[in-house]
């Protein structure tokens, strides 16, 4: 390519890659705002890249709905709260099958972050119906099991997506999305511990109270 006083070249070696123009007279100098706006350039360019092309994208979809349709046709010879758990796990396997396709093809944080939290829910969906099976406290203790475990999934989903946000010079923010979630989890497994105390009574429930309480800095 045959160049003039105003054609940009760019020349790599092992440890940088710098961008010139031509000079006329001057000869070769730097021009660093180029660098910047190429760098740049090739950092959103690979950001915002979809893993999938359109073709695989509608046969994601596709195996999803086939899927889908197969597991809803063995849950209908099921019945009672078998059927329910069957449902249910059809339903989540879809939603979280749904979002990890998007989060493939989409390739951002947020798909990311959507496609775990489906996982989350769905899973908790799931650990509700086979509560079903139960009754009394360790129903209870069940359910408030599965809400811990949503919680916590949830939790770190968030506090991943939110310091994925953040470079190194925000090391205290980290530390207080570490916190939040870590708060957040923390009363999760403190209704669980409650409502094991509940199984007991008279000192015993107290001192069961008193141990999660401290254990969990209540």
């Amino acid at each position: 390519m045959p160049l003039n006083n105003h054609t940009p070249v760019l020349i790599g070696t092992e440890s940088m890659v710098c961008l010139y123009s031509i000079n006329g007279k001057q000869g070769w100098t730097m021009n660093k705002r180029m660098i910047v706006l190429a760098v740049l350039a090739a950092f959103t360019t690979a950001a915002s890249a979809s893993n999938l092309s359109g073709d695989e994208y509608k046969a994601g979809k596709d195996k999803i709905a086939a899927e889908f349709k197969a597991e809803k046709q063995r849950c209908d010879s099921m019945a009672g709260n078998a059927k329910d758990i069957c449902v249910a796990e059809a339903n989540g396997n879809e939603k979280v099958a749904k979002a990890e396709l998007e989060a493939r093809h989409k390739n951002t944080a947020k798909a990311h972050y959507e496609a775990r939290i489906a996982k989350a829910e769905a899973d908790y969906r799931v650990a509700k119906e086979k509560c079903d099976d139960l009754s009394g406290n360790q129903k209870d203790v069940c359910l408030k099991d599965a809400k811990a475990a949503e919680t916590r999934a949830k939790a770190d989903a968030k506090a991943s997506h939110r310091t994925s946000q953040l470079n190194n010079s925000y090391a205290d923010k980290r530390q207080d999305i570490n916190a939040d979630a870590s708060a957040d989890k923390r009363d999760a497994n403190y209704a669980v511990a409650k409502e094991k105390c509940d199984s007991y009574a008279g000192d015993a429930k107290d001192q069961c109270m008193s141990d999660a309480k401290r254990r969990y800095g209540k």
